[in-house]
């Protein structure tokens, strides 16, 4: 279902529950946007107590996304984009980055929350005559509906850029993370590409981070070992470096390491 075919922007409202911490808005939160509220920024200084990181892998999650796009619309070739739980739009989103360098890009969005279908409504607009922008109401854990949905504005046909960007962490079941990223690969044709980073579990810190994120009532995050998140990859052709943290990825001033690792990897 397409935001234009969705309930009224009244009834989403209604369904935001500001009192229980969410995940959108707490990175919302730790990347300094507005958009949150007091439980959000609770649960998220909680977290940034035990793991001051976060506030930085937030945003470099974010610098993350701009090289993997830049990288897919500029050397790749792509011109389609299935971005799957994107969050709350902010500055610089996919289809800025990727219809300034082709400007016929083709991008759909995907969240079911109800507070970012919202400001979808508002500020995920083209910006190029010729490109498309849009957003529909979807679960990853139904990837098949998903992929109905897109492709009334993607070509399935023709290479697509997919893109799980830090949002997986939320699936316990490694085997359903993995099965819901090969459902959507099996959907699109060769040479399209997998966009995807989570949090991984190479430090002590994040771990406690984790524990008192689930601790503040938010739904838990399931941090991967680096085995875990590249077995994700299996049958894709990493573009390199390969799996690396985030802050590495085609970064020529890349700083220090940070507890989330990605990819960018090509289906044969």
């Amino acid at each position: 279902m397409s935001v234009d075919d969705a309930s009224p922007r009244t009834d989403l409202a209604a369904k935001i529950k500001p009192d229980v911490p969410h995940a959108a808005r707490m990175w919302n939160y730790w990347m300094g946007g507005k958009d949150n509220f007091e439980a959000d920024r609770a649960a998220g200084d909680a977290v940034a107590r035990v793991y001051p990181e976060i506030v930085r892998m937030a945003a470099e999650s974010r610098t993350f996304l701009h090289r993997a796009v830049r990288y897919l619309a500029g050397e790749a070739g792509i011109d389609q984009f299935l971005d799957i739980g994107t969050g709350l739009p902010t500055m610089q989103n996919t289809h800025e980055i990727a219809q300034s360098i082709a400007p016929q890009s083709r991008i759909v969005y995907v969240d079911n929350d109800p507070l970012v279908l919202v400001h979808a409504r508002a500020l995920l607009r083209n910006t190029t005559p010729e490109g498309v922008t849009t957003y529909v109401d979807g679960d990853y854990h139904q990837p098949e509906q998903i992929i109905d949905d897109a492709a009334n504005v993607l070509d399935l046909t023709r290479p697509i850029g997919v893109m799980f960007m830090g949002v997986l962490g939320y699936v316990a079941d490694l085997e359903e993370m993995r099965s819901i990223v090969t459902r959507v690969m099996d959907a699109v044709p060769s040479g399209s590409y997998l966009v995807l980073w989570d949090g991984t579990n190479t430090g002590q810190a994040v771990s406690e981070g984790a524990d008192q994120l689930e601790e503040s009532g938010a739904v838990p995050y399931h941090l991967r070992s680096l085995e875990e998140l590249g077995s994700i990859f299996d049958g894709l052709e990493l573009v390199e470096p390969g799996l690396s943290p985030i802050t590495h990825w085609h970064n020529e001033n890349s700083a220090r390491p940070i507890d989330a690792h990605g990819a960018v990897a090509r289906k044969p």
